[in-house]
């Protein structure tokens, strides 16, 4: 084959597969098993087509493919048009790929370890990349933001003198910092910074970015009624949670998608027993993600000055995200989320996220414990001056004298039982008293469980 000629086009059917290739491209995918009228058969191109088609964009990938005993390395750009998709793919260059995107990779990788959570835009500012675990600090869903442009997502905000660090970057094709801006669906203030993303063609292709949440200004009750002072009450040393979670998140993330893409077998056909290892280290991940999570928020509540930003919710609202975060959970599990219709309402007086999070604490638990074909319901009340939300599940129920047990530190009924790392309903009390209200539990053993989180309505 030469090697470093000129671009081969080829075009795919809507439905992804092959309709026509020029001659090397035809005869790569042809040594790799494949052919016309057929997928593509270059694992890497394939699962690039299978993103493009999901998401409706153009997206370029430097790939390294197994050709015979050789490795070549292509930058493939795979983007749909009136037939389908359309492949152009360069560089056909023998050996290990392009080195030059080590710099930038590196500066990546350090913006986004003291990260809340990541993003990653093509280079016309389409999302390609949002972190799972936004959604729930955040309230919105990130699949649902893929594909469209980083302005759907953030509202972006100017430096005071007209100008937007994101467009400068842009134009210069480099790293910013100190972009401010708003989600659009919950109105969280956040700081944004990005390094620019290279092709193998040591070209432009977008931002890996790194999202970093704006404190909110103080509000007054809870540090005053634990004495005021900033010393830690947690055992672990002051930021150690904090520290330990922003090195870990990344990480744990790029292994849980990756176990994830193999587990669905996106690269192409794998083993059984693989692709049930790739599934047991995804939950794994997962799992270790959720202990992450639990220990942040764990040396946060339990600090001295620990403080909530009281504001007008909708608990409807917030209940419907939250259940809407937990829709693949229950679709898993073969369980019906019963949740709030669009038309109801129920405003109080709490902190969005902090509520979001007990909530998703809520409806998962009653998730996990409820049997196939089960329902959840999520039911919403007014008493007196408190507003309500009801979760309640068929489970088996908890005894009248574990119910104080389950909202203990670590404290859990059946240790031995697969679930969380009993910090879970710890935490979710913690946070409605210091919103001034409360969780509580109504249960038996065979009748299931209803949790009631009760916060103040707004006047």
């Amino acid at each position: 084959m030469r090697l470093g000629a000129a671009p081969a086009i080829g075009r795919l059917s809507a439905d992804g597969l092959l309709l026509d290739a020029e001659p090397r491209l035809a005869e790569l995918n042809r040594r790799a098993g494949g052919g016309p009228g057929r997928p593509v058969a270059v694992p890497q191109i394939a699962a690039l087509v299978r993103l493009v088609r999901r998401l409706g964009i153009p997206l370029t990938r430097a790939i390294v493919a197994a050709d015979g005993e050789d490795d070549i390395t292509l930058t493939v750009r795979a983007e749909p048009d009136e037939l389908g998709i359309r492949l152009e793919v360069n560089g056909w260059r023998a050996g290990a790929p392009w080195e030059a995107e080590h710099a930038p990779r590196r500066a990546s990788d350090f913006l986004r370890a003291d990260a809340d959570w990541v993003w990653t835009t093509d280079a016309a500012l389409h999302l390609t990349h949002v972190s799972d675990h936004a959604g729930q600090s955040f309230g919105f869903d990130p699949q649902m933001v893929l594909g469209q442009p980083i302005t759907r997502l953030f509202s972006l905000s100017d430096d005071g003198d007209g100008g937007f660090p994101i467009l400068g970057a842009l134009a210069s094709q480099n790293r910013f910092e100190g972009q401010e801006a708003m989600i659009r669906a919950t109105a969280h203030r956040v700081r944004l910074s990005a390094v620019p993303r290279l092709d193998a063609n040591g070209r432009f292709a977008g931002f890996d970015g790194a999202v970093h949440a704006i404190t909110p200004l103080p509000s007054p009750p809870y540090a005053a009624e634990t004495g005021g002072t900033a010393e830690p009450n947690t055992d672990l040393p002051d930021g150690f949670s904090r520290r330990i979670g922003r090195a870990l998140r990344h990480p744990l993330g790029r292994i849980i998608a990756n176990a994830d893409s193999m587990s669905a077998q996106a690269d192409g056909p794998l083993r059984d027993d693989y692709v049930a290892y790739a599934a047991d280290i995804a939950s794994a991940g997962r799992h270790l993600m959720g202990l992450v999570d639990d220990l942040e928020d764990l040396s946060a509540i339990e600090r001295a000055d620990f403080e909530v930003a009281l504001e007008d919710i909708d608990l409807a609202d917030v209940a419907r995200r939250a259940a809407g975060l937990l829709g693949v959970r229950a679709v898993q599990g073969n369980v019906r989320i019963d949740r709030p219709s669009f038309d109801d309402s129920l405003p109080a007086r709490g902190e969005f996220r902090r509520v979001l999070q007990i909530m998703v604490n809520l409806i998962g638990n009653a998730v996990r414990y409820s049997p196939s074909a089960g329902t959840v319901w999520i039911r919403l009340e007014r008493d007196g001056e408190n507003a309500c939300v009801i979760v309640a599940d068929q489970g088996k129920g908890i005894a009248a004298g574990d119910q104080e047990r389950i909202f203990t530190k670590f404290g859990r009924v059946d240790p031995t039982e697969a679930g969380g790392s009993g910090l879970g309903l710890y935490i979710a009390r913690r946070l409605a008293r210091a919103m001034g209200g409360d969780i509580l539990v109504d249960s038996a053993p065979g009748q299931g469980a209803r949790f009631v989180l009760v916060l103040s309505g707004r006047p």
